[in-house]
């Protein structure tokens, strides 16, 4: 028993320098992974000071610095096993295998997610316009990382990768100031033309809310079979589009049948007997 005490003492003693370098690289790498992680929070902090100086889209602060402190990490991790004798070239491509692998069963996800990034960054539509995009017509919701939803006209929410928003052509009807409403006007070709337009443009200027700069315009548009056509296009904001359409064709109605010498076409059944 004595004998077997004196072997594990020998044992112990052989291997106490061994111990004690280990034990020392475990501390060294816990003091390391404090005082890094100390570091990167000021230089987290520091950055999302200048963001918030810039006044930088909050989504996109959130998205900047998660991505930026995910690498820090990573670095940080990297330090720490090269610090513990680790082959950090193993290590890295390892996690370049496994990037690889996420990005090719995640390949849409992350192609919404790098277009959702250059439309935080570009902003090519905004919160509350009024767009085409990605095949929908209608009010931005939310523009987000992954996905954009679009409230359509008939009041259905719309939920559209990014990808599919950014790699198509975006139709953005509130970036300017005012829209332009085209509706059409039909004539008899006996209708004094002159006096439906001069009198069309006098109407659309009472308007509510159709701008005066651009004056609306009124002018002969086509002929067909029945006459002349007449195109009707005043101006508004996108905000009063639709009321201004409507009161458009209403005044087209009411007025064009009270002007002296405008006829407006109709439509007659001839009933031929043999």
């Amino acid at each position: 028993m004595e004998d077997q005490i004196n072997k594990g003492f020998e044992i112990l003693k052989e291997l106490s320098p061994q111990l004690l370098d280990v034990g020392l690289k475990l501390l060294g790498a816990i003091a390391f992974w404090v005082i890094g992680g100390w570091i990167i929070g000021k230089v987290m902090n520091g950055i999302r000071r200048i963001f918030a100086a810039r006044e930088i889209d909050a989504t996109l602060q959130k998205y900047a610095t998660d991505v930026i402190g995910a690498l820090l990490k990573i670095g940080l991790v990297l330090a720490i096993a090269g610090y513990l004798g680790v082959n950090v070239a193993t290590f890295a491509a390892l996690l370049a295998g496994a990037g690889l692998a996420i990005g090719t069963a995640w390949g849409d996800i992350l192609k919404n997610f790098a277009a959702g990034a250059f439309m935080l960054i570009l902003r090519p539509i905004r919160v509350g316009d009024f767009v085409k995009a990605g095949g929908v017509v209608g009010t931005v919701e939310e523009v987000g990382i992954i996905v954009t939803i679009i409230n359509s006209l008939d009041n259905v929410k719309h939920i559209v990768g990014n990808n599919k928003i950014f790699s198509d052509t975006i139709v953005n009807y509130s970036s300017n100031d005012v829209r332009r409403v085209e509706l059409l006007a039909q004539l008899n070709h006996g209708a004094d033309h002159n006096a439906a337009i001069a009198t069309l443009k006098s109407k659309l200027a009472s308007i509510p809310n159709v701008a005066s700069t651009p004056a609306p315009e009124v002018d002969i548009l086509e002929f067909n079979l029945a006459g002349p056509v007449l195109a009707v296009r005043p101006y508004t904001n996108n905000a009063n589009y639709w009321q201004v359409y409507f009161d458009t064709n209403k005044t087209i109605r009411e007025e064009l049948g009270s002007v002296p010498g405008v006829a407006v076409p109709q439509k007659h059944l001839h009933i031929q007997q043999g």
